[in-house]
């Protein structure tokens, strides 16, 4: 990146800023030598962790971070053997070990709760400390001092007793009377690390010892008695003594440090990285901040942007990109901000690509820049002989020349210190070149060629910055789509300049100039009213999504309470067949010991009787709900049709009911009527009964049918026209006439028997059986028997049944065996195992 630029844009000011909020002097370093990020994956790496420690802090949970000093420095002194680390040092490393344990532990405690991700994923790279850490704080304790080790416990005690002797020593010469007008004082003090007394030079001979000092006056000498010299020698070399142990001691520590090495070495980026981002989080904090969306297929989008800089003071500005526009032109008067706008632009999206948060709305979007380069300012050079316009022109070379489609470029007063005409010139060929480039451009200026450049040119945008015609003063927002005035007159006016030049100044300017000024007053006021039109749509628009959030969160509800409904039928009909198949095995167990009597016949019945009962129940209860939901639909069609007038008249696929078919169901008697089948008589059976072949009437609409069969009790199986459907009893109604001449239908029934030319319809149905009993049978018989049985399933897509034919002398075994072997739709046959029979009985499986 572009240093010079990162330091007019104030990108290393807000870094140092951040670099503030670190608790370890390894993680502000860190911060301090951060450029901004070109990868985007680094860059969302460091949001999403300062997003997570956002959760985290807005619990108002304390920083599980301890401060920590410098260790990457101590590694190296760990692994050189005979190398000690300091006492200082050793608290260094435990103090790290602390702060790990201690975010190790808070953000376990509360992933759930937060729900966490990124952070327990870093704290999980944290290798264990454990071995160190018992080895240093064995050593010393939480605060930084050594333990009372048995190595150095004795020392120390005989290091007191000597302290204590000597203090005696004293305490007999300053309280003895006799050496009051001796001594100067009759405090001791401390002269080279021994205590000595404050003698007069006059009477020195009266105190025995070594004088360590003399004052400048010559009038006192500092005596140390001979009684404390030898406890004085024996207690330096103590504490000696005792310093050599502590040396061997942290020494011993150092050297058993050195496993551990790699294990610091790991921690640490991590720790840096956890103190980095709790750091930016803090900060934007503080500064009411957001994380910026990256803004890959999207332009980018500042949304109530404010400079951190400018603090309470700032005015938030909106710069909105378009598609395929690239090159933003501001225009407005002086000191309304458009510097601002640019240098605002730019550090955002640095301190974007920093991994930081920025002082914007939810919804800012900015892309990744490889670089970033900016004119702004005067570099007026003496000692390199430039002038204004060469070093602008200086910057503007630089930058064409570096440009790239990922370049940022800011260019201030573009086309400015020069002739205005040539400017203008030099400054529309330059952005020809950057747009050629697709490089992101932002630009301000006050020459009005420019303005009009950015409205022809489709890769272009204007902009201005607002200015009150009341207070003649600007009001720093930044308006999007139309070009700005300068305004310098009003400006002048306001700043004092004599109003005879101002109105001369006034005579100067063309109409045509006016008549422009005019137009560009005309298209600002346009465009607040369609900003204050666009703020009211996104407004409408919200208010809309959020009632479709609600509604797609009921739906979903519902979903989930329908499919637990279902599970819940579910389990009650596998609970119910559980139950009754456990009576059905039973049942079939008691049949099969003995013979069979009364009460195990009775028995079967009374099951058979439960089992029905049970199933009309349960489909009496869904009923019910289906009745139930049914109301409901029709309310809530009633409700809607209601609000809307229009309905639609798309064709649906969706599953009928009963009333729905029979309108859609040919009335019989017309269909027969209409067909081109030759009139024939059919005798129905008169008697007004429910029976197959009754005609019955059901539906609103009186839709006339004739009974098929009774599928189960209570429910029959009617034929309307070419329809068949299952119907309710309750629900139908027997026709008064049941006698008519009718076409015969297409389709055969096997219930049916023609007799004298008249089509009979039989009530009694002859069907297959489970278990074909040809006992006591003979051959011929047997067989007839068999074939009946097979033609019966065949008919009623029957596949499986059983023969019972006995061993006795084994010839209906074989006559069976040899019929089904032959037959063309028997899929197999194979004998019953012992326990049902054996090879007195065949299981037989018929092709499908």
């Amino acid at each position: 990146m572009n240093k010079k630029t990162l330091t007019q844009i104030d990108y290393y000011r807000i870094r140092d800023e951040i670099a503030e909020y670190c608790v370890s002097q390894e993680g502000k370093k860190n911060i301090l030598e951060r450029e901004p990020f070109k990868d985007i994956e680094e860059i969302e790496k460091n949001k999403n962790l300062s997003r997570e420690w956002e959760k985290y802090f807005s619990k108002n949970y304390s920083n599980p971070l301890f401060g920590w000093e410098n260790i990457k420095n101590l590694l190296p002194i760990i692994k050189m053997n005979g190398s000690s680390l300091t006492l200082e040092q050793v608290n260094n490393l435990g103090h790290f070990i602390l702060s790990v344990n201690n975010v190790k532990k808070a953000i376990e405690n509360h992933k759930i709760e937060l729900e966490l991700t990124l952070l327990p994923e870093q704290i999980y790279q944290i290798p264990n400390l454990q071995d160190a850490e018992k080895k240093i704080f064995r050593v010393i304790s939480t605060d930084g001092q050594m333990k009372e080790l048995p190595e150095i416990v004795d020392i120390r005690k005989q290091i007191a007793s000597l302290n204590s002797k000597i203090k005696t020593i004293m305490q007999g010469f300053t309280s003895n009377s006799k050496f009051h007008g001796v001594l100067e004082s009759q405090v001791p003090v401390l002269r080279n690390g021994r205590q000595v007394l404050a003698v007069k030079a006059s009477l020195q001979n009266r105190v025995p010892g070594i004088i360590h000092e003399v004052s400048q006056t010559a009038q006192t000498v500092f005596v140390e008695p001979q009684e404390a010299v030898l406890c004085s020698n024996e207690l330096l070399q103590k504490e000696f003594e005792l310093q050599a142990v502590i040396k061997k001691i942290l020494t011993e520590l150092t050297q058993s440090l050195q496993p551990s090495i790699p294990l610091f070495r790991d921690a640490l980026p991590v720790m840096c990285l956890l103190d980095t981002t709790q750091a930016a989080q803090r900060w934007g904090n503080e500064h009411n901040c957001c994380y910026a969306q990256n803004a890959i297929n999207e332009p980018p989008m500042l949304i109530k942007a404010r400079h951190p800089l400018l603090g309470e003071k700032a005015v938030p500005i909106d710069i909105k990109f378009m598609s395929e526009k690239k090159v933003l032109i501001i225009t407005g008067p002086n000191t309304g901000g458009k510097t601002v706008s640019l240098k605002t632009f730019a550090l955002l999206s640095m301190l974007n690509q920093s991994g930081f948060p920025i002082p914007a709305d939810e919804g800012t979007r900015l892309p990744v820049f490889s670089n970033v380069f900016a004119d702004i300012g005067d570099d007026q050079s003496l000692d390199q002989s430039l002038s204004t316009f060469s070093g602008h022109m200086k910057n503007i070379a630089q930058a064409v020349k570096s440009a790239t489609d990922k370049t940022l470029i800011l260019l201030d007063e573009l086309g400015s210190g020069t002739d205005p005409q040539e400017g203008t010139a030099i400054a529309m060929a330059v952005l020809d070149k950057l747009i050629e480039k697709k490089s992101f451009v932002l630009v301000t200026t006050h020459q009005g060629i420019l303005k009009n450049y950015g409205y022809t040119n489709e890769y272009c945008i204007n902009a201005s910055v607002e200015f009150n015609q009341n207070t003649l003063s600007p009001n720093y927002h930044l308006l999007m789509g139309v070009p700005g005035e300068s305004h310098a007159l009003d400006i002048a006016r306001k700043s004092g300049l004599p109003s005879e030049i101002s109105k001369a100044a006034q005579d100067y300017i063309l109409t045509e100039q006016a008549d422009v000024s005019a137009l560009i007053r005309g298209l600002n006021k346009k465009h607040i009213e369609l900003n204050k039109i666009q703020k009211q749509n996104e407004k409408l628009l919200l208010e809309n999504q959020e009632k479709f959030e609600k509604l797609k969160k009921k739906e979903l509800e519902l979903r989930r309470k329908e499919n637990e409904l279902k599970k819940g039928k579910q389990q009650e009909l596998n609970d119910f067949l559980i139950h009754s198949r456990r009576q059905l095995e039973n049942l079939v167990r008691t049949l099969k010991e003995g013979e069979i009597t009364r009460e195990k016949t009775l028995a079967v019945k009374q099951f058979i009787n439960d089992l029905t009962k049970n199933t009309e129940h349960l489909e009496q209860k869904i009923e019910a709900e289906e009745e139930k939901l049914a109301k409901d639909e029709q309310d809530f069609a009633k409700q809607i049709a209601s609000k809307n007038h229009h309905t639609s008249t798309k064709k649906t696929k969706r599953k009928m009911s009963n009333s729905e078919a029979l309108k859609y169901a040919s009335p019989l008697v017309t269909q027969i009527e209409n067909s081109d089948f030759p009139k024939k008589s059919v005798a129905i059976k008169t008697n007004a009964v429910f029976e197959p072949g009754a005609y019955v009437i059901a539906g609103t609409n009186n839709s006339e049918g004739i009974l098929i069969e009774e599928t189960r009790k209570g429910v029959w199986q009617v034929q309307f026209g070419s329809v068949k459907m299952s119907v309710k009893q309750k629900d139908l109604k027997l026709s008064d006439n049941q006698e008519r001449t009718l076409t015969p239908s297409v389709s055969i029934d096997i219930n049916s028997k023609e007799v004298n030319g008249n089509i009979i319809v039989e009530k009694d149905i002859p069907r297959p059986v489970f278990e074909l009993r040809l006992l006591g049978m003979r051959s011929e018989e047997a067989l007839r028997s068999l074939e009946r049985q097979i033609d019966l399933c065949l008919l009623n897509n029957f596949l499986h049944f059983s023969v019972i034919h006995g061993k006795g002398d084994g010839i209906l075994q074989q006559v069976v065996q040899n019929y089904l072997s032959h037959s063309s739709v028997v899929a197999s046959f194979e004998f019953a195992p012992a326990e049902d029979g054996g090879a007195g009985k065949t299981y037989v499986t018929l092709k499908g």
